[in-house]
């Protein structure tokens, strides 16, 4: 358990650099079609589901190649 913290604590690391050093490389993101947005509230509901099958793919993906040591 205690890799996979520390794991998922670098892979965040790594993405804040990387939005640090490349802040225009995600501005599509939050502003694609199905995300609600008002004066007051905010739901991204396509970027969401974006994020969420990307790391069912990640995962899935980690678990098939773990298999195969």
């Amino acid at each position: 358990m205690a890799r996979v913290l520390i794991f998922t604590g670098l892979g965040i690391a790594a993405l804040g650099v990387v939005l640090l050093i490349f802040p225009k490389a995600f501005v599509w993101f939050g502003r694609l079609p199905g995300d609600v947005r008002t004066d007051t509230v905010f739901f991204p509901v396509t970027s969401m589901l974006l994020i969420s099958g990307v790391l069912t793919l990640v995962v899935n993906l980690i678990g098939w190649f773990g298999r195969w040591r």
